[in-house]
Parts: structure tokens; sequence; C-alpha cells
């Protein structure tokens, strides 16, 4: 009874309280895609990935009812850094849904329009905001907030003069949000000056020079949700120390099976030492007293049981900690990926191959940077033994079989031909035709039957990393799901004709690139392929640039007309030394425009339900797939290759 009491004063004080309209929300997971597509096609920076912004505290002033309520502390604002543009989990401060959808719009278009200048265009659009931005006085020093609404103010600017379309949707954006500021009647004289002249930045962009100090007891304004923070002006504005100097993590909130992850984000302060707890508390361990209590059957295995609410805990943080504990413990245990022994390693095939990798910090190719090992299955290993296909997929490979054996290539008439068996009637009247008008007849007159074969190279390559061993069901992992779908694809490439290959690859740092062949072109699909399939295993690491270049170095050398890699992953790029984040997928990138300047058509197949947000900077709009079953990948992989070759 008192938590149901609570929970509807809650409820009533909260909306007692105002400022946000929760019939209007609309949350960034179902805009986040639309928003992304939005950013870059204004120009602003492929590589970055939207994701959920900080809620910060503001220290601005708040209503009575919202003090009471406890609401509208902490806000999430919108920012920008060198890997991710970071937007509110949702949006409701406007009373309409289509007013909270443009806002986010907005504010992917005031996150183009802050990136350097790029062309001609552009350069004149920066001049001209310049002209427009109002002087600061002489012997002025912008504090925080005033920096801040000069350098939004010149964002704006350069986003309304590069896309004047957008002014319509900003002046009515502009009049909902002001509805919503405090009214500066109410305000102290300084807070209230400083409020009016946010408004003029607002409905006048340029014209507010800076914002009057602010008293010693003074409160800071409150969050203009039009804008960003943490800006960097484009002509080496910098922000004072600290400003912009934070770091982010993002931790998935619960959900259900059916529902989509998200993610809320935490900034993170990392410390030197960790805070000491005990003070000048003698450390007493009470269970080191020998009692009664330690003969009883105790069930120890629970404590280690994850905690159900761990995730709603971490949501309800304003704040991680971070630190490094240099302490020497007996009992630490320590882990690492360490290199199985040589005899029990797969087969090396060769001596090495080096490899560039694309270093997107310098707009740098390093030669010979990587370091790639061919790999085959060891003769020791029992599981690469020849194999017959696992009774579970022999029904569906029947199905494939039957579907790609159309793909065959048949015999068929050609018409038009010089020479031939049969004459062509058609050919023949028209050319009839043509002499008794005195045109010039044709010569092509007969029909030929031939065989036209496909001229196709496929090379499949699986990503073998530590991540395709977690579990996806109660009896399956990923790397079994992995090798099912290398089954059925050899089954059904192997009743079209075309050829293939089948590869794996894992990586340890730059220095070690393990790169398995499970068939090669002039490999038959026979009980040999499918025991080195039935061997494989989960890597390590996933250094997918290096892995795409040495596949489009095998593939380049097939002489097909069209070439094909088709890639399965189930992550992204990464591995333990620089290859994370923006690098790994800024050179897998590289990797994949160089292969298709070599004439190879990649194509990708992930289960990674995040795949949309990163692959189609990688591959295109249409150059990769996404799977949310991931127990739908082996019957699926084959369909997409047949759409891809038709």
């Amino acid at each position: 009874m008192e938590e149901a009491v609570g929970k509807l004063w809650h409820r009533l004080i909260t909306r007692a309280a105002g400022g946000h309209f929760p019939e209007a929300v609309v949350k960034l997971k179902e805009i986040e895609r639309m928003t992304g597509v939005f950013f870059r096609a204004l120009g602003g920076d492929p590589g970055l990935r939207v994701a959920a912004a900080t809620a910060d505290v503001h220290g601005a002033r708040r209503s009575l009812l919202s003090r009471i309520a406890g609401s509208d502390e902490r806000t999430p604002r919108a920012r920008m850094d060198a890997i991710t543009l970071r937007l509110p989990v949702q949006l409701d401060a406007l009373p309409e849904r289509a007013l909270n959808r443009d806002l986010y719009l907005w504010l992917a278009a005031i996150a183009a329009a802050q990136g350097k200048p790029r062309g001609a265009q552009d350069e004149t659009a920066l001049a001209q905001a310049l002209t427009q931005l109002a002087p600061l006085p002489e012997g002025a020093s912008a504090d925080p907030a005033s920096l801040e609404v000069r350098l939004n103010q010149l964002a704006t600017l350069r986003a309304l003069l590069r896309w004047p379309g957008l002014r319509t949707r900003y002046e009515r954006l502009v009049a909902a949000v002001l509805k919503q500021r405090p009214d500066p009647a109410r305000l102290p004289p300084v807070e209230a000056e400083r409020e009016r002249l946010i408004r003029q930045a607002l409905t006048t962009p340029g014209s507010v020079a800076a914002l009057p100090a602010l008293p010693p007891k003074g409160m800071p304004h409150q969050p203009v949700l039009l804008w960003l923070s943490d800006l960097v002006s484009p002509l080496a504005v910098t922000t004072p120390s600290g400003a912009g100097a934070e770091a982010v993590a993002s931790a998935p909130r619960p959900k259900g099976d059916d529902e989509e992850t998200e993610r809320q984000a935490h900034r993170v302060e990392r410390v030197e030492d960790a805070p000491e707890k005990h003070g000048l508390m003698i450390v007493f361990r009470a269970e080191s007293l020998l009692s009664v209590a330690e003969f009883l059957k105790v069930k120890r295995s629970t404590d280690d049981d994850p905690d159900d609410n761990a995730a709603d805990a971490a949501a309800n943080l304003e704040q991680l900690t971070l630190s490094r504990d240099e302490d020497r413990i007996a009992s630490k245990i320590r882990f690492d990926l360490d290199l199985p022994s040589a005899a029990e390693d797969d087969v090396v095939l060769g001596e090495g191959i080096s490899l560039p990798e694309w270093d997107y910090r310098k707009s740098l190719l390093r030669e010979d940077h990587v370091r790639l090992q061919e790999l085959a299955a060891s003769p020791r290993d029992p599981r690469a033994a020849p194999t017959p296909l696992p009774q579970h997929l022999r029904r569906t490979a029947r199905h494939l079989h039957r579907q790609f054996a159309a793909l065959q290539p048949g015999r068929r008439w050609l018409k038009g031909q010089a020479d031939g068996t049969e004459l062509d009637i058609d050919a023949v009247v028209r050319a009839t035709t043509d002499r008794a008008i005195g045109q010039h007849p044709s010569d092509q007159l007969y029909l030929s039957l031939e065989k036209r074969e496909r001229d196709l190279a496929c090379l499949a390559l699986a990503d073998l990393s530590l991540s395709t061993d977690a579990w996806i069901s109660s009896d399956a992992r990923v790397i079994d799901v992995i090798r099912d779908s290398l089954l059925l694809f050899g089954e059904a490439l192997s009743a079209t004709g075309d050829r293939f290959a089948l590869c794996g690859f894992s990586s340890v740092k730059r220095s070690n690139v393990r790169f398995h062949r499970l068939k090669d072109f002039s490999d038959r699909f026979d009980d040999s392929a499918r025991g080195r399939i039935m061997a494989i295993k989960p890597g390590y690491y996933t250094r997918l640039g290096a892995a795409i270049r040495h596949a489009t170095s095998v593939l380049e050398k097939q002489t097909a007309a069209r070439r094909i890699l088709l890639i399965l992953s189930d992550g992204k790029p990464n591995d333990l030394d620089l290859y994370d984040g923006r690098y790994g997928i800024e050179d897998t990138r590289v990797a994949v425009i160089e292969a298709r300047g070599r004439g190879i058509v990649p194509f990708c197949v992930t289960i990674d339900r995040e795949g949309a947000s990163y692959l189609p900077h990688l591959f295109g709009p249409a150059g990769y797939a996404v799977i949310r079953q991931p127990d739908e990948l082996p019957a699926r992989l084959p369909m997409f290759y047949a759409q891809l070759t038709r």
C-alpha cells in the first residue's frame, strides 16, 4: 500500500511540476537511423555514430514544484566529440511530437554545420556568419557560458546560411522553446538580463556578443535545447581548460526479448586512487572466528549469481568513477588470450604476409604494418577428420540444393547469330523486308544452341573472434551458427557449379592476424572440407581490415567476370592495440573501398543488432544486411548470395 501511494504521489507531483509532455515523447531509438542519415547528408562526419547523451546536473533555477518532485535536476545535453554525436535518449520538452522530432533533426543539422569548412560554399557561409556575429567588447574575456552562446550562434548562422530551407523549422522550434523557458520578470536582475540575451540569441542569431558575469550567489541559466554543449570553433577557438574533456560510458538497459537495446550514457571520471572507505577503522573480519556457522551447509553459488537490478542501479548513477589499482594481491587472477602451443595449433602455411593499414588520425596508409598468417586445420585435431553433413542440416540442404539447381547454366537458343545450326526465321523475314525497301540487310540469320556458363567467383569470410563463443540459446553458440552457415552455403553453391572458397579469420594485435583456409577455389566441397569447417572454433579478436585486404588479393587471382566477397560478422572491428573504435572502422572502410577499386563486390551479413549504426559507413546503404535472429543465418545466407548474383 505504501509503495502504491508513493508511486501515485510521484506521478501527480511530477505532472504538476510540468515541463514535460509524455504524450509527445520521441525516443532516440525511433529516430536514430533517420537522424544519422540526415546528419551525413548535410555533410557531417560520416565516421561519427549517433549515441545517447549523458544527463548532467545543470544547476539552474527550478520551480518549487520541480524541487519537491525532484524533477528537471539533470538534463541530457547534445554534444559532439571525435567519434560520437550524442543526443538525448528521449525528447518530451515540447508539446507536439512533430516538434520534438524536428528538434532531433535540428541538433543533427547544427552539429553538421559545426564541422570544419568543406569546399568554397562552406567557406563562404562561414565568412558570412562571422560578419553577422557581434564582436566581443575590447578586453572582454568570455566565460564558458558566454563562449557557448557565441559558438552556438555561429553554428546556427552557418546552418541557416548553408541550408535556408531549415529557417522555417528553426523559427517554429524557437517559438516553442521560448514558451518553456523561465520568465525574465521573475528572475533576479543579472539572471534576468542573461535570460533576455539568450532569448535574443535564439531569435536573432549572432546579435549577442557575451553574457554579463554572474554574481557570487547567482545561478546559471537554464540549458538551451536548441544548442550543443562543449563546442569547438572551426577557427581553432578552444574551450577553457576542462571543457569538453569528458569520457562517456554506455551500459545496456534491461530489455525484453523482442525489444531493441537502449543505452544509458554516464559521465566517467578517472581518479588516481580509489577513496579509502574504512578511514581509521581497523579492518576486522568476523568470518575468521571459529564458530558453528562455519560448519553449516550454505549455498555459496548464489553469491556469484547476477543481480537482476544491477542495470537499473547503474542507470540511476549520475557519474561513474574509474581507478587503476596498482596493488599486487596474491589472490588476483590474471587472464590473457595466449596462443596455443605449436603442437596443438593449426598448421602455418607460409612465412607470413605483410599488409598495410590505414591510420585515420594521420590520414596515412602504413605500409607493411600488419603481419598475416595463413593457417590450415591441424591433422592432429580429431574434429578436422572428413565428416559428412550433420543430420540436422540435411533437410535444409536438400531444399537449398533444389532451389539453387535452377541457377545452373542450361542450353538455350541464341538468335541472330552469324553462324548456327538452323535458320532464324524472324531474322530472315527482317532481312528480306530490308532488301525489298532498299536497305542493307543483316547477315546474322542463324540460330545457335549454346551453353552459357555462370562466370562467378565468391569467397565467404567468417569472423572467428572470441565473441562467437557467446550463447544465443540454451543449446547453440554464435560459432555453431557460423559453422552451420558455411556448411549450407557450400551445399547451395555446389548445386550451382560456381567457384567458391571458404575462409575464417581472427587476430591478436597487428603482428598476428590468423587467416584460416577452410576450402580453396580449387578444392571440392566434400567430407574433407566439411571436416575442416566442423573443426573451427572461437579465436581471438577482429582485425577486419587486414582480413578483407588478403581476401581481396585471393579473389583477384580468379579469372571471373564477377567476384564477390561475402563477410559474416557478429560485431565491430576490434583488437587489443589501437585497432578499436573509430580506428578499426576507418581502416575497414578503406579496405572495402580498395576492394571495390579492384573489381571485388563486398557484402556483409551480420547478426549484430547495432550493425545499422556503423555498417552503412563501411559498406554503403546496400552493401550489408542485419539478421535479427541469429539462428536464421544458415538458411538466409545462400539467399543473399542468390540476390547478389542475379
